[in-house]
């Protein structure tokens, strides 16, 4: 252990040593010697990126809410300071204790994007952690993965003892706590905790419980668990009523300023939408919210201990919540005052009003965003993205009568049916919210007009309608990006786009099996690190591992899969069933938009999960 000479030289070697001083306002410090399980919540990436990150605070405050437990937390060193602790021998520690994670019961990991999964193997290097979870014995702790990712977790599961599927406040836990009463009463092993825990906690799934065969083409041919008393598919768990969850008063404050400097609460989880190439609109299923008074204590409470000058609300289309006016109506009755700033993000256009224009700080500022996600109608209808040019140019020219002259807008290429004609209605679109500027007799005339448009590569993602689309290939991707740059005729639109080889990377760890495991296990020995920050990510480097392994990416990115195949995510059952996903896919291919929830209930298979939700009325 480093006595604290070395440690302040070692912090003042790197950048921005407030990453790995610890001791921050807010954190929660507890007797090791009185506790009886141990938990490292990892966040595999910086340390300002972990701490904006709303899941971790939850979970961090729900699991020391349990006398017997306590939760630190854990951030990926930046390269510099990987550097010093390989240079010194230096495991990855703690935040709170300051000690190894190698000494902890469990290692938890949040996989938020796929683009992280190299952090993840470079952390439990770190930390002294054998990669792969068949080569850990009695005494390591037990790495459980969680997430959004984790509903494909099979890229990565050879390297965890187990998988969190779905929302944690309550599952995990009920996980330590298994791992708690086997330890006292003398029945733990490594090996009778995980059969447990897959038998008799729903959401829990356990990949070394699970037999994986293949076709000789390569595809997967079954899942077969290992004993008969687990189940065959792991089924996500949801908390029902979000007004009784679990949420903190009190946030740890950061030393240095981060990604989102900010209180951020939940006004609700899932998406009433449907678009066909979301994950998130169909994994965070059923709709569900928390009432406006709920939110407005959470909010309060958080200001109360902490300070902040914003408040964001969190949610996957905040102008969908139902009682949107009331809320704003009950914040801003004390963020006014206190002169604290309230953000509403992922705004629709066509729920985008002058009311909240006027009611809301933030959205005054000189630039608005809008994801129009295509450039004509008719591919709008193929995605279901229920959005039309009039809605656009209505909520356009609000914003231009507030005042504001910058219109962002976000579109993704490569969607299926997609042709040049629809890639070039991408510029054609943002030249009309131009000329919109000039018709508005209410603009700010001291100012030009500025419309930014970024467009992302389609990634097909699992559990929605394009799950079995194919990508297009690097080189179409290539194409297509210098196409819609080049029908920019207008030096007031910006074009912008996402680089295409990280997509293609992206796609094939979401559409994986566990065969990327050696392909990971390749990259962390090659030093692969930070692969979602664009100065650390080599695509050459990636396609020399795949090489070196005997992958071959266009398996998982550019091949179209069957729709009686079994995917490799079929494992998991999200809630929303494979049927509805393709009566999706079939009305994707006829150009036939499906109503939102509140409209009309599709049948898509997740009001089963329960809840205490907003949807159909007439079948919720």
């Amino acid at each position: 252990m480093m006595n604290q000479n070395e440690k302040r030289m070692i912090l003042t070697s790197v950048q921005k040593p407030g990453r790995y001083a610890g001791g921050e306002y807010g954190q929660i410090i507890k007797d090791k010697a009185s506790v009886k399980a141990r938990f490292a919540f990892c966040f595999p990436d910086t340390y300002e990126i972990g701490m904006s990150n709303l899941g971790i605070r939850i979970l961090y405050h729900c699991l020391n809410q349990h006398e017997n437990i306590w939760c630190e937390r854990v951030y990926d060193p930046w390269v510099d300071m990987q550097e010093v602790m390989r240079a010194h021998h230096l495991p990855l520690t703690a935040m709170e204790s300051g000690d190894p994670i190698r000494d902890f019961d469990f290692v938890g990991f949040t996989l938020q994007y796929e683009m992280s999964y190299t952090n993840v193997l470079n952390m439990l290097d770190l930390g002294g952690i054998p990669l792969r979870a068949a080569d850990r014995g009695e005494n390591h702790p037990l790495v459980i993965g969680g997430g959004p990712c984790a509903y494909n977790p099979e890229p990565v599961a050879d390297f965890f003892d187990l998988f969190n599927i779905g929302e944690g406040e309550e599952m995990l836990p009920a996980i330590v706590e298994l791992y708690i009463r086997m330890k006292q009463d003398g029945s733990y092993t490594r090996a009778a905790f995980l059969h447990e825990a897959a038998r008799s906690i729903p959401g829990v799934y356990v990949p070394s419980l699970f037999t994986v065969t293949y076709h000789p083409d390569g595809t997967v041919k079954a899942y077969t668990p290992v004993y008969d008393d687990i189940p065959p598919v792991v089924t996500k768990q949801i908390i029902k009523d979000l007004d009784t969850a679990p949420f903190p008063s009190q946030v740890v404050m950061p030393y240095i300023e981060t990604v989102q400097d900010r209180i951020t609460v939940e006004v609700g989880r899932g998406c009433i939408r449907g678009c066909r190439f979301c994950q998130a609109g169909m994994t965070y299923r059923p709709v569900r919210e928390k009432t406006p008074d709920v939110i407005n204590c959470q909010a309060r409470a958080v200001f109360d201990t902490s300070g902040y000058e914003e408040l964001s609300l969190s949610s996957l289309s905040i102008s969908d919540y139902t009682r949107i006016d009331e809320l704003t109506d009950k914040l801003l009755s004390w963020t006014d005052p206190h002169m604290v700033n309230l953000s509403l993000p992922s705004l629709r256009a066509d729920s985008f009003t002058k009311e909240l224009m006027d009611k809301v700080a933030s959205i005054r500022a000189s630039s608005i965003t809008f994801a129009p996600e295509a450039g004509t109608q008719r591919l709008r209808d193929v995605i279901n993205k229920n959005l039309y040019e009039e809605d656009l140019m209505r909520a356009v020219n609000v914003a231009y009568d507030a005042g504001k002259n910058q219109v962002k807008l976000y579109f993704m290429q490569g969607h299926p049916t997609e042709t040049d004609e629809d890639l070039a209605a991408i510029p054609e679109l943002a030249h009309r919210v131009v000329s919109e500027f000039y018709k508005n007799p209410n603009r700010p005339r001291s100012r030009q007009p500025q419309v930014t448009i970024s467009v992302s590569p389609f990634i097909p993602k699992p559990f929605t309608a394009f799950q079995w689309e194919p990508q297009d290939s690097l080189e179409e991707m290539l194409r297509k990006q210098a196409y819609v740059g080049s029908c920019v005729r207008d030096r007031k639109v910006k074009y912008n786009h996402h680089d295409a080889r990280t997509c293609r990377i992206e796609a094939v760890l979401a559409r994986g099996d566990r065969r990327l495991s050696a392909v990971l296990e390749e990259c962390c020995r090659r030093g692969f690190r930070f692969d979602a920050w664009s100065e650390y990510f080599d695509y050459d480097k990636w396609m020399e591992v795949f090489s070196a392994t005997g992958i071959d990416p266009s398996f998982y990115a550019n091949r179209a899969y069957g729709l009686d195949e079994v995917l490799p995510w079929d494992v998991i059952d999200c809630g929303v069933t494979k049927s509805f996903l393709k009566r999706e896919r079939a009305r994707a291919y006829e150009g036939t938009t499906t109503p939102n929830c509140r409209e009309q209930c599709s049948g898509c298979g997740a009001n089963r999960l329960g809840g205490v939700r907003t949807c159909c009325p007439k079948k919720a």
